[in-house]
């Protein structure tokens, strides 16, 4: 693995990254993501840690971690060397990440990797949409150049086919879960024991082209082409699929103006309690 360069441009040591447990990765991910998104509350505390990791939106699958299963996992991430403990503001303990230097990636390879640990696997148009909320990527042209980087340097693989809807994930699985996603995501000829359920979005809904055995047909005579509208069903499921990507971008929008109006409440809040402190 080669070294990079951290957020701030200096030079960081060789990447020490290596699969780990769900709930460090939901822990790392919170971490980068609160970081980027609301660095006024970054370095987080343990209960914020909690509520990140357990929040109702840009998290798949939903988790209800305790306080104490999030400290064993900062305890297992500080000795690897991906988070450190710093002191808050009082006695309250906060805790930052060391994911530039942990993964050895620059700035919006971070945020890329973060959008994978919080939710998964997910179409390369998911990925851009959720991503971009932290660091810009305009278009998926954009987000391929990030992840040719990411790939070359082993953190993404694809698991599916080059093309629109291309599912992609992170490298930090255990052996178990990777294997786990590799078959779900596979080729249904691949299955041995029976048929496999193909994930909704690449479900053909295209019937197969009807031909009459050449036993039947007069002598002379050739098997008929596949009909148009049998030829444009490929065209039929791309659309399915882009539609279900911008269906998933709307409800992903929809949470974070959620998150958004949340947060202006609060602040508004803050503020009148504020200016009642000071008498006003």
């Amino acid at each position: 693995m080669t070294s990079a360069t951290t957020e701030s441009g200096g030079a960081a040591a060789a990447p020490r990254w290596q699969p780990i447990a769900a709930i460090d990765r939901r822990v790392l991910g919170v971490l980068v993501e609160k970081a980027k998104t609301t660095p006024d509350t970054y370095p987080l505390s343990l209960n914020a840690l909690v509520t990140g990791c357990n929040q109702k939106n840009n998290r798949h699958p939903l988790t209800q971690y305790e306080a104490e299963d999030v400290e064993g996992s900062l305890d297992r991430l500080r000795m690897l060397g991906a988070v450190a403990a710093v002191q808050g503001s009082g006695r309250v303990g906060k805790y930052r990440h060391y994911m530039y230097e942990w993964l050895g990636v620059e700035k919006v390879e971070l945020g890329v990797m973060a959008e994978l640990l919080l939710r998964g696997a997910q179409t390369e148009g998911e990925l851009r949409g959720r991503a971009a909320r932290m660091d810009p990527i305009p278009d998926l042209s954009a987000l391929r150049v990030v992840m040719d980087s990411l790939k070359a340097k082993g953190l993404v693989q694809a698991l599916t086919p080059e093309g629109r809807g291309q599912i992609v994930t992170h490298t930090l699985y255990l052996p178990e879960e990777m294997e786990k996603l590799r078959r779900l995501h596979g080729e249904p000829a691949r299955a041995v024991d029976g048929p496999s359920v193909s994930p909704p979005e690449y479900v053909s809904h295209a019937a197969p082209p009807r031909t009459v055995p050449a036993a039947t047909l007069p002598i002379g005579a050739q098997p008929a082409a596949p009909s148009q509208a049998t030829a444009s069903g490929g065209e039929l499921s791309a659309l399915r699929r882009e539609v279900d990507e911008l269906r998933s971008a709307l409800a992903q929008l929809r949470a974070d103006l959620a998150d958004l109006t949340s947060q202006s409440k609060r602040n508004s809040d803050e503020l009148v309690a504020l200016r009642q402190s000071l008498g006003g």
